[in-house]
């Protein structure tokens, strides 16, 4: 590769890197993934002859698409063997990331656990083309189909995400005003105050990876997610401490123990009450919680 050529390629990579990342991230909900991804995909541009290429977006999102795909596939086979309830790896994003309304929805972490059941065909398209509004056509050329097929699939997928995701999407204030809550009644142990802001049916999942002390299953029921939040935060013998802070576009909250950093706690919010406690103790998941990810969409 000539030294300009090698300019010219380093210039577009760097212009998109953030919307490479973005993509790869959704598409497996690791960002340590999302990194190998961009890795994989640099090594392949490099060798493109760019005087061949129309549009370098598109290019570099139809080889950041495959690569991740492939990955995908890998992860699938690994998360089957995984300890406990898997959970996506949080990432610290920038308060306006809230901002655009449909970045923050798509990688949210509860429409990123929807995303998990589908296949991997159908989360590319999904993603690609509901968080990204890439057109049919380059969705097709990134996957090798047909777009006739890529329109199927979204279909498809559209329907089985719909069916799952929440009746009606919180706002951050209210969400915000639910995690507020709930920290008042975790910090003075009020079992009451958490079964005021839990909803009868919430779900709570908690993710350590065999490494850190979680639930193996999930916990169903305002009651039982109480007590056992409860139960765990005085059964250590450590000194808890919850404080806000902003992860995958959507409010959340940094516990930590003994002044260390324990976990995420995300919500999914509806109605003002929380539905879904995601929380995040695997340490491999949290090193991108300390500072911000850029994210962005075209």
């Amino acid at each position: 590769m000539s030294e300009h050529a090698g300019d010219a390629a380093t210039e577009a990579f760097v212009a998109h890197r953030n919307l490479l990342f973005t993509v790869a991230y959704e598409l497996l909900g690791s960002a340590a993934d999302a990194e190998d991804v961009l890795q994989e995909t640099w090594l392949r541009w490099v060798a493109v002859d760019l005087g061949q290429v129309r549009d370098r977006r598109a290019y570099l999102v139809r080889i950041t698409t495959r690569q991740a795909l492939n990955r995908l596939r890998t992860l699938k086979r690994r998360r089957e063997t995984y300890v406990g309830p898997w959970l996506p790896e949080p990432v610290l994003t920038a308060p306006d990331v809230a901002d655009d309304v449909e970045l923050a929805e798509s990688m949210s972490m509860a429409l990123m656990l929807v995303l998990e059941t589908l296949s991997p065909a159908e989360r590319a398209v999904f993603v690609l083309r509901e968080a990204f509004g890439i057109g049919y056509d380059e969705i097709a050329d990134a996957l090798g189909k047909t777009p006739a097929a890529v329109h199927q699939i979204a279909h498809r997928a559209r329907r089985h995400v719909e069916a799952r995701r929440p009746r009606e999407a919180a706002s951050p204030a209210q969400t915000r005003a639910a995690l507020q809550a709930f920290q008042r009644a975790l910090e003075t142990s009020d079992l009451q105050g958490l079964l005021d802001v839990l909803a009868p049916e919430v779900v709570a999942i908690s993710d350590g990876g065999g490494v850190k002390q979680a639930a193996p299953h999930p916990i169903v029921g305002a009651d039982k997610v109480g007590r056992f939040i409860l139960g765990g935060v005085g059964r250590f013998g450590v000194r808890i401490t919850v404080g806000p802070t902003v992860v995958n576009g959507h409010p959340a909250l940094v516990v930590r123990a003994d002044g260390e950093l324990d976990g995420i706690l995300a919500a999914r919010v509806e109605g003002g009450r929380i539905t879904g406690l995601y929380y995040v103790r695997n340490p491999a998941k949290l090193t991108h919680v300390v500072s911000e990810t850029p994210l962005t969409r075209p």
